[in-house]
């Protein structure tokens, strides 16, 4: 919803404003519908528009079907080629979730590192969202453990590998693995085994969204992900 508000205040055409509307839905839309999603994005269709006639006359960009209006292809590339992110409703219902969330977390700083990730998100930028909301836990969870739990993240550490030196503050903290740092935490009693192991997934997740491959991302996949962060590390964590 974010991004159709943004899009929305731009100096567009009248035919591209109610393109951008149509991009929202994911199926046939009424006029009514039109109108309430436009309002919805804080943007209220002028009464002059006759949206029928805007529509039909897109060169086919918009369809007219009996259940309502839809987006062609030739309109999602138009969009597209226009740099608009298409998000579905029920991406867009899962943003509004999941900004909800935001208001829990008190730090300013890492507040905006979620906040950057739901807009990657909303914008169907789906390996962004995930590496970034990765990104932005594990510094949170650097924070935790120099600023509260160092003397004993170290003993644990050497206990498992002498050769750990000790580290001094969350730079220091980034010589060990991730997927061994989060092992660590379990025995000082920052997190629970089964925190650790939905950790340790977000992990692989991640490291299979930062690389070229063949892995496939959906918007209910993103959202799982970020949410369980947030839960479990923005908002436990971010004080």
């Amino acid at each position: 919803m974010t991004v159709l508000k943004e899009w929305l205040h731009r100096d567009l055409s009248s035919r591209e404003k109610l393109l951008l509307i149509l991009g929202a839905f994911d199926e046939p839309a009424k006029l009514d519908d039109i109108r309430d999603r436009a309002i919805q994005a804080g943007f209220r269709i002028p009464k002059k528009w006759n949206l029928s006639d805007i529509l039909g006359k897109s060169g086919g960009m918009a369809l007219r079907l009996p259940a309502g209006w839809e987006l062609s292809q030739s309109g999602k590339a138009h969009l597209q080629a226009m740099g608009v992110g298409l998000a579905n409703s029920a991406a867009v219902r899962i943003a509004v979730d999941l900004r909800g969330h935001l208001d829990k977390i008190k730090n300013a700083t890492t507040r905006a590192f979620v906040e950057e990730a739901i807009n990657c998100y909303e914008a169907g930028l789906h390996r962004s969202a995930i590496v970034m909301s990765w990104i932005a836990a594990v510094d949170v969870l650097y924070h935790e453990i120099a600023t509260h739990h160092l003397l004993a993240f170290n003993k644990e550490a050497k206990a498992v590998n002498v050769k750990w030196k000790d580290a001094v503050n969350a730079d220091g903290l980034s010589r060990m693995g991730e997927s061994d740092f989060l092992e660590r935490l379990v025995p000082i009693g920052v997190i629970g085994k089964n925190v650790k192991e939905e950790l340790q997934k977000a992990l692989k997740l991640r490291n299979g969204c930062g690389h070229p491959n063949s892995l496939k991302t959906g918007p209910n996949m993103v959202a799982s992900h970020i949410e369980m962060l947030l839960l479990n590390v923005f908002e436990t964590f971010s004080s």
